[in-house]
């Protein structure tokens, strides 16, 4: 566990132009956002989560991580979600999520948001970070929520705006804990491109699905980048499993 008094008290942030949304409790349990509901023994499984992923973002100094999988469909997303509002229910933690699948956004959906800007508005106008963003009436947790978009995504990662929005990114929350919901690594180059902007990745493998071939691919393309550890999703296994070198846990 990490010790409370090992941890450097959260700055709160309040930013006034930021809209708060309202959630509705019956579309989170629809969409499996676990952590929200009182009694469910599965939000066990995201609170054993945060505190490995805490432990190795605070030994190391790291506050920036992503989410991402070899393909579409292993539930980055869902991993993400349940993880940031995990991280959030503690008292000292504010949490940024970012949702970077520019191809195929579905953090806003998943949490019920009705929302008009996002992240490619940050990118394509001259919409302020706090204008797209979103407080989805979950204390300490602000959603930089994301649309679909005609243009093409990898020019757009690839943009100085881009560049400059995750600076101002991690100026703004350097106090806090900043995850990207990354699009999967094999659907495009856009994932590869952001990959050098944080500090660390967390990998989503799907449970019978995620080939061999793909961890082994998925493993080469994020050597240079600090793995968290590996998430097995959709396992048939009572829960999923957590991995990180050559421990194993359920969680």
């Amino acid at each position: 566990m990490i010790k409370s008094a090992d941890r450097q008290p959260a700055v709160s942030i309040r930013y006034p132009k930021i809209q708060t949304g309202i959630i509705d409790p019956e579309v989170l349990e629809n969409n499996r956002v676990i952590m929200r509901a009182d009694d469910d023994p599965r939000a066990n499984i995201f609170r054993v989560l945060r505190t490995n992923v805490l432990r190795q973002l605070q030994q190391n100094s790291w506050n920036c991580f992503a989410v991402t999988s070899a393909t579409p469909g292993a539930g980055k997303t869902f991993i993400a979600v349940n993880l940031a509002i995990a991280i959030a229910m503690e008292e000292d933690r504010n949490v940024l999520l970012v949702d970077a699948d520019l191809k195929c956004p579905s953090i806003g959906k998943d949490l019920g948001l009705q929302f008009d800007f996002g992240l490619i508005d940050c990118l394509t106008s001259d919409l302020s970070l706090y204008d797209a963003c979103i407080n989805p009436g979950i204390e300490r947790l602000v959603v930089l929520p994301g649309r679909n978009s005609d243009k093409q995504s990898s020019e757009l990662i690839s943009s100085r705006r881009m560049l400059n929005l995750i600076k101002e990114i991690k100026s703004r929350y350097a106090s806090g804990i900043i995850i990207f919901d990354f699009p999967p690594l094999f659907a495009a180059d856009d994932a590869l491109l952001l990959l050098s902007h944080v500090d660390a990745a967390l990998l989503v493998v799907e449970d019978g699905k995620t080939t061999t071939d793909e961890l082994h691919h998925s493993m080469y393309t994020l050597e240079e980048t600090n793995l968290l550890g590996l998430v097995l999703n959709k396992s048939r296994q009572p829960l999923p499993i957590y991995q990180y070198g050559y421990a194993s846990e359920t969680v």
